[in-house]
């Protein structure tokens, strides 16, 4: 087989933050030891990082985001996945389970929580983002 029908699809994540905390999803199935998430999924053919990570929001959350500026790229040290990050701002709606096949649950969390939610640590251009963004 080719690297190219073995290989995993690349996925984008948004980062989200509105009222000086963070989006977070639970997902029903888990990635590894990864529960909570930033939202994202599948990039599909002929979609940047950026428009992955917005339609990717809204078809989990419910939640219709701008995207504002990649933030990084990079393969994931636990599941391997090519990942791209993307600083994104709510414009319409409210966070929600909108997709109970794929979440369970939804979070909007403040900087001193974040390592409560991923304990290894996000990747260090999201978090310098979040450094700057989210009051502390």
């Amino acid at each position: 087989m080719t690297e190219t029908t073995t290989a995993k699809p690349a996925l984008s994540m948004a980062v989200v933050v509105a009222d000086g905390k963070l989006l977070m999803v639970r997902r029903r199935e888990r990635e590894g030891d990864l529960l909570w998430a930033l939202p994202g999924g599948q990039i599909e053919a002929g979609e940047t990082a950026e428009e992955a990570a917005v339609r990717e929001t809204v078809e989990e959350t419910g939640l219709v985001v701008a995207a504002k500026q990649l933030l990084g790229k990079r393969v994931h040290p636990k599941t391997g996945r090519l990942m791209s990050y993307t600083a994104c701002e709510p414009l319409q709606g409210e966070a929600r389970v909108a997709d109970a096949d794929e979440l369970d649950a939804v979070a909007w969390v403040a900087h001193s929580e974040v390592k409560e939610y991923v304990p290894y640590g996000l990747y260090e251009p999201v978090q310098a983002y979040l450094d700057d963004v989210l009051p502390r």
